[in-house]
């Protein structure tokens, strides 16, 4: 089972991801902060690491520019989800080593078919 790391200062929105990643087949990890989110990955490698950009202290842009110097997670495919879906908010996330961005709010199956495409795993849907 693939494992994915999300990272959402918001406990409701953190909870509700954790839930579709669950029911799309996946096991979730969890921080709510950039810190808890480092911590997490001294302890593990997933498969793949969803970020929300808003988050007191450092910011998920920050964040991904540190997951793509670390040696061991240099690798890892980010997901940046966000509230802030305008291009230049786009473009900052890729330019930080995202593979990819989408707005929130996010339906379940745009997530799950989108993590599955990112983890070049079979899209096919029930």
């Amino acid at each position: 089972m693939k494992r994915i790391l999300v990272v959402d200062d918001e406990i409701g929105a953190l909870t509700l991801i954790g839930i579709m990643l669950e029911r799309g087949g996946f096991s979730v990890l969890k921080a709510k902060d950039a810190q808890a989110a480092l911590a997490e990955l001294d302890k593990e490698t997933p498969d793949l690491i969803i970020l929300d950009v808003m988050m007191p202290g450092m910011n998920g842009i920050e964040l991904c520019k540190v997951i793509r110097s670390r040696t061991e997670t240099s690798m890892i495919p980010v997901l940046i989800l966000s509230a802030r879906g305008d291009a230049e908010s786009v473009m900052r996330g890729m330019d930080a080593g995202a593979n990819d961005y989408l707005p929130k709010p996010i339906l379940h199956h745009d997530l799950v078919d989108k993590v599955r495409k990112m983890l070049d795993m079979n899209t096919v849907t029930e």
